[in-house]
């Protein structure tokens, strides 16, 4: 089984206003790490509460919000920045 990931247009849009160092470092993150992964869970943690159906990945001072979507083998990047404003 190999996952791969897909952007939404939300996380684009915020991985351009992020700058080239931020959004060069979360690219990096995901194509070494989920890109033919056997289990994108072993690198991320489940997020609780009113976030409770999403996933967290940590490279550095950078989160990746994501929806691991078991049937397509795909996770689903919904949300991409800087640790202090993403949870907002």
């Amino acid at each position: 089984m190999s996952w791969d990931y897909k952007l939404t247009d939300e996380a684009l849009k915020q991985l351009r206003k992020m700058g080239p160092e931020g959004s060069k470092r979360i690219i990096s993150y995901l194509d070494s790490n989920i890109t033919n992964c056997d289990d994108p869970r072993q690198f991320g943690k489940a997020l609780t509460g009113k976030l409770g159906e999403f996933w967290r990945y940590r490279t550095s001072h950078y989160r990746i919000i994501c929806r691991i979507e078991d049937h397509e083998l795909v996770v689903l990047v919904i949300r991409a920045g800087h640790r202090r404003n993403i949870y907002d």
